[in-house]
């Protein structure tokens, strides 16, 4: 535990990312783990990344590493149901010297704004709303990624319990089932880290 507890804060955070962590815990969200936050910036960094779509914008934790990790002229397009949510990921990201133009905020339900999205037009998609839609979003985002592009799937391990046996709720049945169904794919190649709550990764062939 003591490597992994290293492994996660080895990426140090700075006071921005610290406020914005401080505001989804006000909300009552969960942000993703500096170590996570890590792995984003790195896989981000690793496809060059100019557009990235991120669904489940919260505070802005995970996009201020996204966008850390995109090349300087690329923009993140993320989506969120609360608007008020974007409001302070929006005050996140110009603190971290962002400019403006870096991130396009939609607000409303993922699986009504995605359509809108340009086939084979991002780099990379970023996967941390409804888990009951995480199929849906698998979808999607094959539909949007460009060849060699990575769909990225946060919090699969649902705090142990999508390997705990027993009965379960839904949204781990469906994670289950995401799992189950990037491993099979004959369009991608995967990997599941073990980074906060499980990183689960893909790249389209």
């Amino acid at each position: 535990m003591t490597s992994w507890a290293f492994a996660d804060a080895f990426v140090a955070e700075d006071e921005t990312l610290h406020w914005a962590r401080e505001r989804a815990r006000e909300a009552g969200l969960r942000s993703v783990s500096p170590g996570t936050g890590a792995a984003l910036r790195l896989l981000a960094a690793t496809v060059d990344a100019k557009a990235v779509a991120e669904i489940g914008t919260g505070t802005g934790v995970s996009g201020i590493h996204l966008l850390h990790g995109m090349r300087p002229d690329g923009v993140l397009t993320t989506v969120d149901p609360e608007p008020e949510h974007q409001q302070f990921a929006r005050q996140a990201f110009r603190a971290s010297g962002f400019a403006s133009n870096r991130a396009r905020f939609i607000p409303g339900r993922a699986l009504d704004v995605l359509p809108r999205l340009a086939d084979a037009g991002y780099d990379l998609v970023f996967c941390d709303g409804d888990r009951l839609e995480c199929l849906d979003y698998l979808a999607e985002s094959l539909r949007l990624l460009r060849v060699g592009g990575l769909v990225v799937f946060e919090g699969v391990f649902a705090n142990g319990r999508t390997v705990e046996s027993g009965p379960q709720p839904t949204e781990v049945l469906r994670l289950r089932e995401l799992l189950r169904t990037i491993r099979e794919s004959q369009e991608l190649v995967p990997s599941l880290l073990p980074v906060g709550d499980g990183l689960l990764c893909a790249v389209k062939r």
